[in-house]
């Protein structure tokens, strides 16, 4: 028996999400991801002057306005060459990680486990217990969750005077210079979350969760711990989020964290904390020419997929028919002419992560293997941002100065919370002549291509089972959620 099914909007996510499944002998056999509300951003950056980005992309998105500040500033340095100070750099790290781990900790805590709280569970041995902690608006973890996150934030007002949309990421680095009063004051923060999270999320300390290097030693280690991540890791035991949400095998990731040092990766990327490349049966040299979009079921006008650089955004406003088979505001992003996942997952694929590699191998990208490395990155992050910290030295430089050029061409790549961000810049005459952007969500929640491949999540709803009278399933919830979808940074 075949039905159609229609999804949406999905709440506890950040603008408008609508997913039609195909569904055939109780399985989904086909999915269309809509994104359904279109925003023009790109083309409200056109004929402003260069610096007008550092005000507008913020306003993409309450959530992730740091990571669209930390592009559109890394764009401007390219186009003027420029190099920030130690200071700077280390600064606009520690501003960007605070923004990234606060999504990891929202992203875990409200957008996700409060499914399993729902009453569908309740003849599970977990469920009470995850209704005690998880319940939205009710759950008991919400008392400790908010109070820790709200504190945490506290880091973004030392660095960056306030969030959401500040201005202090610049392309010369960072406007607030660190005294050693508030360099002492940031140690404190993060002692502060670190204790949170060592007690809450783990159990254990962030040290001991990040040298876990196989699913046995994860297993083990999380028997008999009453602690939030450990109670995740038996509900997914239970229901086998292991074997459900694969998508693509491809696994893009621009590097997270340049590094002063040079101190990277083991493997091959020096530069970053989590290295920058393309997983594919093994680790490939990224390359950025290779990037194109597509636009062939969009709402949008355009013919051969085009490199970002050559990019364009014009809307169809008149007739959707004119664009036979478009069913979304998103384009299709694609890599070496392939579909790529981006997230803390291709991240920690990318950078060599003996545990996510090893979940991956066994049963390719999952909904298990994404929140775990969501929770993975905060335990690896938080002591790099420790020792960022001490390295700051007061008095020295946060900024340097810089000149626009009247003509140039550059790109700004860094990783949000939910993966690869780029945004890629032309100026002319002084003015912006052209401004695109690729999101995170852009890439994982992309619609088919010309050829007819679907993005990576339509490949992951694909054989998720479906009952005959659901029209909610949890189960596609949790495979759409585990991406963690930003909408409005996915249309900008």
């Amino acid at each position: 028996m075949s039905r159609r099914l229609s999804i949406g909007p999905f709440n506890r996510v950040e603008g408008d999400l609508e997913v039609t499944l195909d569904i055939s002998d109780g399985r989904v056999a086909s999915a269309q991801v809509c994104s359904s509300l279109y925003r023009g951003f790109e083309q409200i950056l056109i004929a402003k002057h260069p610096l007008d980005a550092l005000v507008i992309v913020p306003r993409i998105c309450g959530i992730c306005s740091v990571s669209q500040s930390a592009a559109a500033a890394a764009a401007l340095a390219d186009a003027t060459g420029l190099q920030m100070p130690v200071n700077g750099r280390l600064a606009s790290q520690l501003i960007l990680a605070c923004e990234n781990l606060a999504d990891h900790l929202t992203h875990f805590y409200l957008f996700f486990m409060p499914d399993f709280a729902r009453a569908a569970y309740r003849r599970r041995p977990w469920h009470a217990q995850a209704e005690k902690r998880f319940k939205a608006d009710v759950g008991e973890a919400l008392r400790e969750v908010l109070p820790a996150r709200a504190d945490w934030l506290r880091l973004m007002g030392y660095l960056a005077g306030k969030w959401p949309h500040s201005l202090a990421l610049q392309p010369g680095g960072t406007t607030r210079a660190i005294t050693a009063t508030e360099k002492v004051r940031l140690l404190t923060v993060l002692r502060e979350f670190r204790a949170f999270l060592s007690r809450c999320v783990f159990g254990d300390t962030l040290e001991n969760v990040g040298a876990l290097r196989s699913a046995g030693q994860l297993t083990a280690w999380a028997q008999g711990r009453a602690a939030d991540f450990p109670r995740f890791l038996e509900i997914a035991a239970d229901l086998g989020l292991e074997r459900i949400g694969r998508g693509s095998d491809t696994f893009l990731s621009y590097g997270a964290y340049v590094q002063p040092t040079g101190e990277g990766s083991q493997e091959h990327d020096r530069q970053h904390l989590f290295a920058r490349g393309v997983w594919r049966d093994g680790v490939q040299a990224f390359d950025e020419a290779l990037i194109s979009e597509d636009v062939a079921h969009a709402w949008l006008f355009g013919e051969q997929p085009l490199h970002p650089r050559q990019g364009e955004t014009r809307p169809l406003v008149a007739d959707f028919a004119d664009q036979p088979g478009a069913y979304t505001w998103c384009k299709a992003p694609r890599y070496d002419a392939r579909v790529a996942e981006t997230g803390a997952l291709a991240r920690q694929m990318v950078d060599g992560h003996p545990l996510l590699r090893a979940l991956v191998a066994a049963n390719g990208g999952s909904v298990l293997a994404r929140v775990v490395a969501r929770l993975f990155e905060i335990a690896l992050v938080v002591p790099a941002m420790e020792s960022w910290v001490r390295a700051l030295t007061p008095g020295e430089p946060f900024c340097n100065q810089w000149q626009l050029p009247d003509q140039a061409t550059a790109v700004g790549l860094v990783e949000a919370a939910r993966g690869a961000l780029g945004h890629w810049l032309q100026i002319e005459g002084g003015k912006i002549a052209r401004y695109q952007i690729i999101a995170p969500t852009t890439w994982n929640f992309s619609p088919r291509d010309a050829g007819g491949v679907p993005g990576a999540l339509e490949q992951a709803l694909v054989g998720l089972p479906v009952g005959e009278g659901e029209s909610m399933p949890l189960v596609v919830q949790h495979v759409v959620r585990s991406f963690d979808p930003c909408m409005v940074c996915t249309v900008h």
